[in-house]
Formats: structure tokens, C-alpha cells, sequence
């Protein structure tokens, strides 16, 4: 065997010389070393300079968000409430839509301009208003909000006249009311406009600090049916409302009190986390008797589990029933009072008849707020503004912007942070007190594209990047932060271990960075290969550092492999010669010099981006023929790399490749990429079946030729499904790739990477020929060996008894002298012989690294109603019960009611989508093992025996084996594919260090109470209400005296009166 593999070492390796051409490569780069020079990436410096662009950028931005708020805080304190205000507004998106006030007279429309910054038509002149399909427009409030937040206008043209760069700016009301700027028609993400901005992340974490919270939920006999399916939509809209520095767990009780899913602890209150609640919520059965101790008992147990991770700040406790007696006077004694540290919110969920009196007593005992749920609303998200009321009296310093996570923007920008500023209500009442309400939460946009412009990328190679952690270890700037479905209601969170491949040095990287520690670190890490299928060893300089940018809450850091410290930058001064290399760019050039591709990378302001390469190439030959490469509006440095290498590249053609027959070595096509830019297919017509990335550095096999030493075989990936192709009429090609290593001037780099691509059919049975023992004299069928004869079997003559596999460091096969595996060529090799890569995989041939892929997409899972099992039962969402028409118009004597026939309404009738999901996924790679190895797979009458060696200079390994014999010894099959939704409770258990903000705002000696209807605050400024008020025309009607609140029927309608006690 040790023969046959040097004869296939030696085959490989004569192929590669003669038409890889990397020794004439490092001559051309040698001989034209006048055209370029060897700059050196100094790390510090580097992430230096994009701490301070990042600051410049984000400057700007801070003090246009602070000039919004204060603006905002003086309007409202000079606005005059007005009981009969008429506003007149028309609907953006629908010329004959809703006005308040039908005067034609005073209709305005508007007209729309593309804007290429803001992906959509806007309208500069002019600011707009969303305001939620739950409120009603002509409200009093509402007009006042509109009235008084009309003057923002114009502090909106002012910011965009000093700062042309800035993207949305946006008011988020308190009354949910969001007025945003430029003007643009309002498209709802979904089919239903659901938003509500006090839902979306950004306002959420600037309107509150952060939060501990237990949901509890009465599952009592008394509530079943409606009021159950109330309950567990308001579970999921109150899960909404908290984001990832906050800490949560939803409980059920009614003897007894149990978590709703495998969490036995508060948990981070991330998607992944709420959407094991979700889905567990729906389980939740009514039975049994109401036991409000048992619930509080658990929520306060919860709450003071000092042995956790969780926020340290606001604590809470929120219960849903349908009502109740018990007082559980006891239990407030013993684990909130005197000191009150737990706020308690009550929510009375619906139509009953019982006394509500208990539960307003509980709410206003322990600083918190009792409530009523109504169909149509999910659960109050006044709470927030009793949260809110520490803030605003900590004055200044509760005004610090904060920066988001990532998250989609609703209006068509994409991946965007926002920076945010709580906007307070500084009006005074008779007493001369401060007013302890948020008015709301300013936000400005920032795209992700934005600050990734401003990070280095191509002088760092393909390998090397910048990226960026918040202080939950949250990547705001990763290569890998490549979310492929979004739901705008959740922001983008991806951990810096998920990112990369966890391990101990990157933990303590990332814990670093979370500490805000600056330093350096060279190790060896895996990496995982583009395509997601394989992994490797590699070394890498680490540059973790601290950042005090207004992003003081992100660290940056800087990755960079061992190659890339240093870098080409062209320098064409002689025009005549930017001209000649340039023609090699022409199509007409191909023919003769084979086909270019070239990286669609920004190389002029002006240049059209397309995602097809011929479309791209003629729009930048087009521009190229209007500007030069020296031309202010284009990246210098961009484009005279791409057009030294395109004439480095033509001087292989020339010197190499042209005066070799492909067809004398079985190749389809020869290759060259470089770090220019530059994918050069030879000959012509091969570019036919070119299916790799024409940016190089997003292509696998430019990647990995980079980080390893050697050969670097590529085989067509398959999946464990695909069945193959017909070879006579398809021709399947393996990539064979190397990087040209240049060493000038002491200073070593990889410019290049070339190759080969042989024809699959002909190599498998060169290499049948390779593997025997036949010489160039013998004939081939004239020997047969076989185990009852003394001479040795072989590949080629005995292919009918033994397999003989190349198998790449991932594991997947790449060439055997079995017919029948061709079309398996490029799967993964336990799904062509489990048996024999089991065997390979316990004789530590290969190690196995998991992970968890928290961006991957899957297709809804089929619910089967097979069995006698009952049918799951489907619990809407908010946005269902406005698609199912759930719900009819309220009655004019009592509250909604529910449609005939909505009890039926199953899972099944929802819409199939595809969904984000967490995919598990496993790679193998090579272990240290590195020489000849036989073993025996023991399996009594069915055992079989392999051989086992690396091919050096290569990323295959060599295997010999019997034939199965028999299939008695099936194998567990090693599983490579992806397998969907790991165990999230497991992942609860091994918490990753994280910091919350580092400020908290959670109580305030000063803090009163208020009463009220719902969202009604009485007390405003000089006795009048204040701008959140709903007037009632019979308020003494409610018979509520100040300090209690309630639920009651009046005028027709349901008044919900809240009471607030802090």
C-alpha cells in the first residue's frame, strides 16, 4: 500500500508542477516587482483606525439624537393640551385613504423620490406618522401627540442639513405614536400591520433598565376556553416585550405552581429562549383550584436564586387570572416587605364577574399595576412606564444613548443599530413636582453596511477580519453574522462562540473583550470552511481590545493568519500599461487567454453592482471607459490590484498553460485566483461549468488552500439525498488547488492561489492504475489475484473484492475504484460506507467538532393528526387573531366576542413558511494520526480488514478495504448533516459570561402614586391632564376614589381604570 501511495503522491504532484505554474508565478511576481510594494498590516494600528472611524461616524449621530430629545422634551413642555383639537392627516401609502377631518382643501399629496441610501421612495420635505391598528386615531391624546410632535419636523431637516449621512429619525411615543423622518409611505413588514413601537427592540431597551421577570399564570379550572387562549396570547405578547438584557421564566400554578417548560430558573430573555416558552405555553391545560401562594411563592423563589446569571436590576412578577379572593397577604410579608424590591403586576383576563378588588390590592401593595386583557390588545405595556418613572427622575444620568443590538429595520433598510435616548415629560404640576413619565424613546439609524465601509477588508486577506462583541457577547461585526431569515420583531443575536468554533482560547478572548481588556494571542484554533461541511486546524493572531467609541458598550477586535501580515498594493503609475493589462479584461480576450472572472467588489462609486458576473464585468468595462483607475470617485488601491493582476495572470497563460495539452493529463481546466480580484479559467470554454464564487474570498477552495500546506482536493459537495448524474452526458470535475507562498524581502505572503480541475471519470480509473501493481508492460486484464492465491490483490485487478477510496480531511470521498460511487463522489463517506468510517473514526483517523448553527433556515415541520392522540391546539398569535378574523366588532353593550366556528380553527390552516431555526452540526476533521495503519473491523464472520495512510503533501487520506461480505455488521451511522433544534434547555445549563449595562434605574424614593383610566395619568401639569389622557365624560361615574383601580362597564363601553402605587 505504502507503494500505491507514493504513486499517487508522485502523479499529483508531477500534475501540479507542470500546469499549476507556481514556481513561474513567484518568477512573474519576482520579475514585476517594480509594479507593486509590500505594506504591512500592524494590528494595533489597524483597530485603532476603525475605533476612530466608528466614533466619527457614530458622533454625528449622538449629537443629532440629543439635539431630537431636547427639542421633544421643550415641545411638549410649551404644548397646551386641547379637549376639541381637529388634526388633519391623509395616509401615505393610499391617496384616498382615512382623514380625520375630510376638507379636501387641506389634503396634501405628496410626491416620492428614490433614494439609493434609504432603498425606497422618501419625501425630504416633510416627516410621517404610524400609529398601531389598536389605537384609535381620532383619540384626544392621539391628536395631541400629533400635534406637539409636528414640531420635530423640522429639527429632523435641520439634523439631515449638517449631517447628508443619516439615515432614519424616529420619535417613539409613549401613546404609540411613531413619527419618522424622511417621509416615506408606510408598508407593513407583514401582511397586517402589527408594529407597534413600543414593541421594537430599540425602544424597549431605551425606555426601561434591565429586567428580572416571572410570569405566572393561573391554569385553575375556572379558566379554560377564551379566556385561556387569552392568557397565552398575552404571554407571548408580554414575552415581547423584554429583550436580551433582561431575565425571564413562565410558570403555571393552581394547587401547585410548575415552569411551563424544562427551564427550572430565570433564563436570558433571548429569541431562542422565548421560543422555547412560546411553543410551551400552548401545553398549558386548565384543572384543579386557584392557589394564588403557590404562585407567588414560586415568582419570589425565582426572584431571590442568587446562584444564576441574570439582570440585577427591576424585579417583577407578573400573574394572569381570571380573579380571585385570596389576598396572600402572608406572602408579601414574608419575602417583599418592608422594602417593596419586587414590583407586582396584575392582569385580570376575561369576561367574568368576579371582584377585582384582591388583585388591585396585590398590584398597588407591592409598587406594580393591575389591569384587564382584552381580546383585541395584548398585555399593558404601561408597565414599562412604571419602570420608566426611576429613569426620569435620575434626570441626566438615565440620559445616555444606547446602541442596539442588530435587527431589522422595518422599513426596508436591512440590518441597521440604532442608537437611542429616553425623551422625558418635564412639565411640573401645582405642587410644583416633577412629572415622572417617559414621553417616549428617540432613535436615529445606522446601517450595518455603514460601519462595515469603515473596517478593513481585502489588505487583510481572505482569512483575516475585523469583528465586534456588546457586553452579552453578541457580534455586532462577524463575516459569519449572515442571517438568512429575519423576523422583524426580534433582533439579530449571534454569540461570538457561535460565530466561530467554540474553544477554550476563543472563551477567553471573549471574556477578555467583554471586560474590556486590550492584548494579543497567537494560537491554533479550527475553523469552520465556508460551505459549513468541513473544519480545520489553523494558527491565528487574536487582537482583542477595548473600545471607547460612542459604541463604549462594543470591544473590537482583529484576526489575522500568520500570511497576511503583510499585503500587495499595486502601484501602476505607467498609464500605457494600465491600458495593455486592462484589454485582458475584454470578453474578446478570452478565447485565447481564457475567461475572467472578476470579484464584484466596490471598486467605483458609480459601478452597478450585479450578482451576475458577465452583467458586472460589462458594467465595469463600461465605467472604465469614462473614469481611470486613478479617478477620485474610484478605491484606488481596489482596482490597480485588479489590473496588476489581471496582466499577472495573462503572463501564466502565456508562459504555462498555453503550451500544455489538458487532455494528455485527463484535466478539464487549469485556474488562477488572486487577492486582486481575479479568477482567471483556462481554457475559455471551462468557464462554462465554473461554479465557484468569482470573489475569491468567499470561495472554499481560495480559503482553505491559504490555511493549509499542500494539495488541497475539492470535491463537488453532495448531500446525503442527491442521487447523481448520468456521466456520459455530465462531465463531473474535482478541484485541485495550492497557494503560491512568495518570500521578498524577508516578508512572506499568498497572493495567488492556482489549480487544476480533473476530470472525475478519468481520474477514477488512472486512479484504479496507480493503486495496482501493474507496470507500463503489463496489459490490463491479464492478472487476477484473488484470496485463495499467493500473489497480492490490488486496486485495479480486484476491484470486484476490495474498495479503495481517497477520502478528504472532512471526510467526504474523492475518487474510488468502484463504478457504483462515482456519483457519490462529494458526499460525506459514512453515507456511501458507514461501516468502514465508523472504523476510520474509532481508530481516530478523525476527530469530530459540534456546533450549533443559529442562522439556518427549515421548512415548517408536518403536523400529523394520525393516532388516537388529540390535535395539538393551536394558540394564536395577535397577528392571528386580526388574520382569522377571531374577533368581531365589540358589541355596543359588553366586549368582543368570539366568531362562530373559530374553535376549529387548527395549525393546519395557518400559511407553510420557512422558518429561522437552530440546526446542530457536526464536522470531522484529520487527528494527529499520520502514518500507515491497519486494523481489523471485528465482526465475527463478517469481519473485514482496512488499511489506512495519509497522502503527503495532500488533505486525503488513502484507504484499502475488503468488501463487505455480509450486513450483519451494520454500523451506527456517523451523521455529518444538520439536525434540527438541539436541546435549548441544555444550553441554559452552561450560561456564558455576559455584563448588562452597567447602570440601573429601578427605584426612586420620589416616585408617587397616580390614578386613572386606562393610559389616563390625571395629575398633569397645573391640575390639567396630561398629554396621555383618554377624557371620560363620567369619570365620578367609576366611583373610584384616588389610590384604587378597577375594571368597569360604563357608557357602553369597557373602562379599564389602572392604579399605580410606588
Amino acid at each position: 500500500m505504502q507503494y500505491w501511495a507514493r504513486r499517487l503522491e508522485q502523479e499529483i504532484d508531477g500534475v501540479m508542477r507542470i500546469f499549476g505554474g507556481v514556481q513561474q508565478l513567484r518568477g512573474i511576481y519576482n520579475e514585476n516587482r517594480n509594479l507593486f510594494e509590500v505594506k504591512e498590516n500592524v494590528p494595533r494600528k489597524l483597530v485603532e483606525k476603525v475605533a476612530g472611524d466608528i466614533e466619527s461616524l457614530l458622533a454625528k449621530k449622538v449629537r443629532a439624537l440629543k439635539r431630537l430629545a431636547t427639542a421633544a422634551e421643550k415641545f411638549q413642555k410649551a404644548h397646551h393640551w386641547q379637549d376639541n383639537i381637529r388634526v388633519r392627516f391623509r395616509a401615505l401609502d393610499d391617496p384616498d385613504g382615512e382623514e380625520i377631518e375630510r376638507e379636501k382643501s387641506n389634503s396634501l399629496k405628496l410626491e416620492f423620490t428614490d433614494d439609493a441610501n434609504f432603498k425606497t421612495k422618501v419625501n425630504y420635505s416633510y416627516a410621517a406618522v404610524q400609529i398601531p391598528t389598536d389605537i384609535y386615531k381620532g383619540s384626544t391624546v392621539i391628536l395631541n401627540e400629533l400635534n406637539w410632535t409636528q414640531a420635530l419636523e423640522d429639527v429632523f431637516i435641520e439634523n439631515r442639513k449638517e449631517d447628508p449621512s443619516l439615515l432614519w429619525q424616529v420619535f417613539g411615543s409613549a401613546t404609540g405614536v411613531t413619527r419618522y423622518y424622511p417621509a416615506t409611505p408606510w408598508r407593513a413588514p407583514n401582511k397586517i400591520d402589527l408594529y407597534d413601537v413600543r414593541r421594537r427592540p430599540w425602544y424597549i431597551q431605551g425606555a426601561s433598565s434591565p429586567k428580572d421577570m416571572v410570569i405566572i399564570v393561573d391554569v385553575s379550572g375556572s379558566v379554560s376556553g377564551l379566556t385561556l387562549k387569552l392568557m397565552k396570547t398575552s404571554v407571548y405578547e408580554m414575552l415581547d416585550t423584554l429583550s436580551d438584557d433582561d431575565y425571564v421564566n413562565v410558570a403555571s400554578f393552581n394547587e401547585k405552581a410548575k415552569p411551563v417548560s424544562c427551564f427550572k430558573h430565570l433564563v436570558q430573555a433571548n429569541i431562542r429562549n422565548k421560543k422555547v416558552f412560546k411553543e410551551d405555553v400552548q401545553g398549558m391545560v386548565a384543572k384543579g383550584t386557584t392557589d394564588y401562594k403557590a404562585g407567588f411563592e414560586y415568582a419570589f423563589d425565582q426572584l431571590q436564586n442568587s446562584n444564576i446569571t441574570r439582570a440585577n436590576c427591576n424585579k417583577m412578577i407578573m400573574m394572569f387570572t381570571d380573579g380571585g379572593e385570596d389576598r396572600v397577604q402572608d406572602v408579601f410579608e414574608k419575602y417583599n416587605w418592608p422594602n417593596k424590591t419586587v414590583r407586582v403586576f396584575t392582569f385580570s383576563v376575561g369576561q367574568h364577574n368576579y371582584d377585582v378588588t384582591p388583585l388591585q390590592w396585590m398590584a398597588c401593595a407591592n409598587k406594580g399595576e393591575e389591569g384587564r386583557e382584552e381580546p383585541r390588545g395584548g398585555p399593558g405595556l404601561e408597565y414599562l412606564d412604571v419602570l420608566g418613572r426611576p429613569m426620569v427622575l435620575a434626570g441626566n444620568r438615565a440620559k445616555q444613548v444606547q446602541w442596539t443590538n442588530v435587527y431589522q429595520d422595518a422599513l426596508g433598510l436591512g440590518l441597521v443599530v440604532t442608537g437611542t435616548l429616553p425623551v422625558f415629560n418635564l412639565t411640573e404640576d401645582s405642587s410644583d413636582k416633577k412629572n415622572q413619565l417617559i414621553l417616549g424613546v428617540m432613535g436615529i439609524d445606522v446601517a450595518l453596511n455603514d460601519i462595515k465601509k469603515l473596517t478593513p477588508r481585502y489588505n487583510l486577506g481572505a482569512n483575516g477580519y475585523v469583528f465586534a462583541i456588546d457586553l452579552n457577547g453578541y457580534v455586532l461585526l462577524h463575516p459569519n453574522l449572515q442571517p438568512q431569515i429575519i423576523n422583524f420583531r426580534e433582533p439579530v443575536t449571534l454569540d461570538f462562540l457561535d460565530a466561530e468554533l467554540e474553544d477554550e482560547n476563543k472563551e477567553e478572548i471573549r471574556r477578555s473583550m467583554i471586560d474590556g481588556n486590550d492584548g494579543q494571542r497567537f494560537i491554533k484554533t479550527l475553523i469552520k470552511s465556508l460551505d459549513e461541511v468541513k473544519s480545520c486546524q489553523v494558527p491565528r493572531r487574536w487582537l482583542p481590545t477595548s473600545s471607547d467609541t460612542p459604541f463604549s458598550l462594543r470591544s473590537l477586535g482583529l484576526v489575522l493568519p500568520p500570511y497576511s501580515t503583510y499585503y500587495i498594493q499595486a502601484n501602476l503609475s505607467d498609464q500605457i500599461l494600465q491600458v495593455k493589462y486592462f484589454e485582458y479584461l475584454l470578453p474578446n480576450s478570452f478565447e485565447s487567454e481564457g475567461h475572467v472572472f472578476i470579484a464584484p467588489r466596490e471598486y467605483c462609486k458609480d459601478l452597478d453592482l450585479s450578482d451576475n458576473n458577465t452583467e458586472f464585468l460589462e458594467n465595469f468595462i463600461a465605467l472604465m471607459e469614462k473614469v481611470t483607475p486613478d479617478s477620485k470617485q474610484c478605491d484606488n488601491f481596489l482596482l490597480h490590484n485588479l489590473i496588476l493582476d489581471t496582466g499577472i495572470t495573462q503572463q501564466l497563460v502565456e508562459r504555462v498553460w498555453k503550451d500544455q495539452d489538458l487532455n494528455t493529463y485527463s484535466l478539464l481546466a487549469v485556474f488562477a485566483a488572486t487577492d486582486g480580484g481575479i479568477t482567471r479559467v483556462f481554457p475559455n470554454k471551462a468557464a462554462d461549468d465554473w461554479e465557484e464564487e468569482p470573489e475569491p474570498f468567499n470561495a472554499s477552495f481560495y480559503r482553505r488552500s491559504l490555511d493549509n500546506k499542500g494539495y488541497i482536493f475539492k470535491p463537488p459537495y453532495r448531500d446525503a439525498g442527491y442521487r447523481g448524474l448520468d456521466l456520459e452526458n455530465n462531465t463531473i470535475g474535482i478541484l485541485v488547488s495550492t497557494a503560491v507562498e512568495l518570500s521578498i524581502g524577508g516578508k512572506t505572503l499568498k497572493p495567488a492561489v492556482v489549480g487544476v480541475k480533473l476530470d472525475l471519470e478519468a481520474w477514477a480509473e488512472k486512479f484504479k492504475v496507480l493503486a495496482s501493481n501493474r507496470t507500463d508492460r503489463d496489459q490490463l486484464g491479464t492478472r487476477r489475484c484473488d484470496p485463495s492465491t499467493s500473489c497480492e490483490m490490488d486496486c485495479e485487478a480486484n476491484n470486484k473484492d476490495l474498495i479503495c477510496v481517497l477520502i478528504d480531511d472532512g471526510g467526504f470521498l474523492v475518487l474510488s475504484n468502484q463504478e457504483d460511487h462515482w456519483y457519490q463522489v462529494g458526499k460525506f463517506f459514512s453515507e456511501v460506507d458507514a461501516n468502514l468510517m465508523s472504523a476510520l473514526y474509532n481508530n481516530s483517523f478523525y476527530t469530530r467538532k459540534e456546533s450549533y448553527d443559529f442562522q439556518s433556515v427549515c421548512a415548517p415541520e408536518a403536523q400529523s393528526n394520525t393516532g388516537a392522540a388529540p390535535r395539538g391546539v393551536f394558540v394564536p398569535t395577535m397577528a392571528d387573531f386580526l388574520n382569522l378574523a377571531w374577533w368581531t366588532s365589540a358589541a355596543p353593550r359588553g366586549p368582543p366576542r368570539m366568531c362562530p366556528g373559530a374553535e376549529d380553527v387548527t395549525a393546519d390552516s395557518m400559511e407553510s413558511r420557512e422558518t429561522s431555526c437552530i440546526m446542530k452540526q457536526t464536522q470531522y476533521y484529520f487527528s494527529t494520526v499520520n502514518a500507515t495503519y491497519n486494523a481489523m473491523i471485528d465482526c465475527g464472520n463478517c469481519s473485514r480488514l482496512f488499511h489506512a495512510q495519509r497522502l503527503a503533501n495532500t488533505n486525503l487520506l488513502f484507504v484499502v478495504a475488503d468488501k463487505p461480505m455480509c450486513s450483519q455488521c451494520e454500523s451506527v451511522k456517523l451523521l455529518q448533516a444538520e439536525i434540527r433544534d438541539p436541546n435549548q434547555c441544555e444550553l441554559v445549563d452552561r450560561p456564558r459570561y455576559r455584563k448588562g449595562p452597567h447602570i440601573c434605574f429601578d427605584y426612586n424614593a420620589t416616585v408617587r402614586r397616580v390614578w386613572g383610566a386606562p393610559g389616563i395619568w390625571v395629575a398633569g401639569a397645573k391640575g390639567r391632564p396630561s398629554p396621555r389622557v383618554h377624557q371620560l365624560s363620567d369619570v365620578s361615574a367609576l366611583g373610584c376614589p384616588p389610590g384604587c383601580g378597577w375594571g368597569a362597564f360604563v357608557g357602553g363601553r369597557w373602562w379599564y381604570v389602572t392604579v399605580l402605587l410606588f
